[in-house]
């Protein structure tokens, strides 16, 4: 994930930083400073792992590009 696709993802579910914090278990300051940077995460994997799981269980499917949707949601495209 990237920092430009956690904002999409809030943006699209109407999240705001606090209410991914709050929902996947990571600080909000955590969160404002992944958020601040462009490009791939930084930080623990466990992190990512939190804030994936969030927005996975409210329908938002991180893709390889080029993948197809198997399931319903929205679909935000990553990077390999």
């Amino acid at each position: 994930m990237t920092g430009e696709q956690v904002r999409a993802a809030r943006a699209l579910l109407k999240w705001s930083a606090k209410k991914l914090a709050e929902v996947s278990g990571v600080s909000y300051p955590t969160i404002q400073r992944l958020e601040s940077k462009d490009g791939p995460l930084a930080g623990y994997a466990d992190t990512h792992d939190a804030i994936r799981k969030a927005f996975e269980s409210h329908g938002i499917q991180f893709m390889v590009s080029g993948e197809v949707s198997t399931g319903l949601g929205v679909a935000i495209d990553r990077e390999v």
